[in-house]
């Protein structure tokens, strides 16, 4: 298989991106975040190890770009604190920023902002997904991955440095963090442009984590998941209203802090104000 893919391949009419080519230096992630989706169609997920052949597969592969836009990474963060030590990410963003292509950062990590000087080379942007602003509640729903107070203070840095940034607050869960406006507050202080929501979707195994994580929670979200959801593909949604409800909240707080505002495969496209993956904000570097 190739490393470099286009972004699902399934055509989903959820999703709404534009087409673009995704890639993964990792497979699986040690972030353990709870309410992961990929932990249920990748094996032993949260045993991350890079991908076969790495380096040389994509070389090979990066030479055929014809200004495609990149994703990286949807099914595993490109940085696990493992890419602290091996740079592996570093390496692939090395070859990709020699050849005519467009790069798309999709990470809960500071490490990131080592690459700043590789990301400036191409036209890019960053993503950084930002649960919640809640610590206490972070640490339960995403483990190992860095605390939402070094999330903010990575995107203060990329702004800082004139990257463009986009803040994925992802998923929305009820009776835990339906409720972001703090957080949205903040980081349209911090000068980010773009927020993409997306509530909870139920898979078997990230059902099973979140029961043991949060049982309480759990039991007052059983009738909402599994008596009045709804079924779209291989994942159980919230009902729809309910769903209608939560993201009319955040895109009223998108635009109280004039923020643009996109959902992610919600069937509800008609409150997005952007493209929903946050591309446009791409600049040309002859603008920089």
């Amino acid at each position: 298989m190739n490393l470099l893919t286009w972004f699902d391949p399934w055509r989903s009419p959820l999703c709404t991106c534009p087409p673009k080519l995704t890639f993964n230096p990792y497979t699986g992630c040690d972030h353990k975040c709870v309410y992961c989706y990929a932990s249920s169609y990748i094996p032993h997920f949260y045993d991350c190890r890079p991908k076969k052949d790495l380096l040389p597969r994509l070389e090979r592969e990066a030479a055929k770009l014809k200004g495609e836009l990149i994703s990286i990474a949807n099914s595993s963060d490109p940085y696990p604190t493992v890419e602290a030590e091996l740079g592996l990410t570093r390496r692939c963003l090395e070859i990709l920023t020699r050849q005519n292509c467009q790069i798309q950062i999709i990470t809960k990590s500071d490490i990131v902002l080592r690459d700043i000087d590789l990301l400036r080379r191409v036209p890019s942007m960053v993503a950084v997904t930002i649960t919640t602003d809640d610590v206490e509640i972070a640490k339960i729903l995403e483990p190992n991955a860095p605390s939402p107070a070094v999330r903010l203070k990575t995107i203060e840095r990329l702004v800082e440095k004139d990257l463009p940034v986009a803040v994925r607050i992802d998923p929305i869960i009820p009776y835990i963090n339906e409720k972001p406006e703090t957080l949205v507050k903040a980081i349209a202080e911090i000068g980010v442009k773009h927020i993409t929501a997306s509530t909870y979707k139920v898979k078997a195994d990230n059902w099973q984590r979140l029961s043991l994580a949060m049982p309480k929670i759990a039991e007052k979200l059983k009738p909402l998941y599994f008596e009045k959801s709804e079924k779209l593909g291989r994942y159980t949604y919230l009902p729809k209203d309910l769903r209608l409800k939560l993201m009319e909240n955040i895109a009223g707080l998108a635009k109280k802090y004039e923020l643009k505002f996109a959902i992610c495969r919600e069937g509800l496209k008609g409150l997005n104000t952007a493209i929903c993956d946050g591309r446009w904000l791409i600049k040309d570097l002859s603008t920089w």
